[in-house]
């Protein structure tokens, strides 16, 4: 596969998994409108998909550092490809705090039951971005169990991925061919 079409292959993959991040959330909320569920069980659902979503992206930013490592890709496009990856999941993250406070409002502080939906939608997105960065600014802080459970999800992939990943990069790939190098 040339390079080019490598590239293509992952913006394509990135964009379909924004795709099904949008969709399952908007499976979510249908189910929550239409009554299935009540706010305990939504809530519950939220959560695992929340775990899950959280297990994926565990294995795909490995995945994305070892297949960085294995092509000895430039430093460059591994930050554009974690980049793309972190915003998907400020993304991801956003939608499920705003699942979980459309079921049980006032599982965030200061999130103004008079928004809109999209004024709401910004704000999770802005708190999330702040997990994310670890500047948590405090304006919203969760309030409910499984608001509090979302938001260490978030964190302790956050921590991993910024901290772990990105930090330790260069000596990650140069410990790893190293490696190779013995094996071989």
């Amino acid at each position: 596969m040339s390079k080019e079409s490598g590239i293509a292959a992952q913006i394509i993959r990135q964009g379909g998994e924004v795709m099904v991040i949008v969709l399952v959330t908007a499976v979510l909320h249908w189910l929550w409108r239409s009554g299935w569920l009540n706010a305990h069980a939504f809530c519950l659902l939220v959560l695992a998909v929340a775990f899950a979503k959280t297990v994926f992206f565990f294995v795909e930013n490995l995945q994305h550092i070892l297949m960085a490592t294995r092509d000895n890709m430039p430093y460059h496009r591994v930050l554009g490809l974690m980049g793309v990856n972190m915003a998907q999941i400020t993304l991801s993250f956003a939608l499920d705090c705003w699942c979980l406070e459309t079921a049980e409002p006032a599982s965030f502080s200061a999130i103004n039951a008079g928004w809109s939906q999209g004024e709401q939608l910004f704000e999770f997105f802005f708190f999330s971005v702040l997990n994310f960065s670890f500047f948590g600014f405090g304006d919203v802080t969760p309030q409910t169990v499984p608001a509090k459970l979302i938001t260490m999800m978030e964190v302790l992939l956050a921590f991993f991925t910024v901290i772990f990943l990105l930090s330790d990069f260069v000596s990650l790939k140069d410990s790893l061919r190293v490696r190779k190098q013995h094996e071989d």
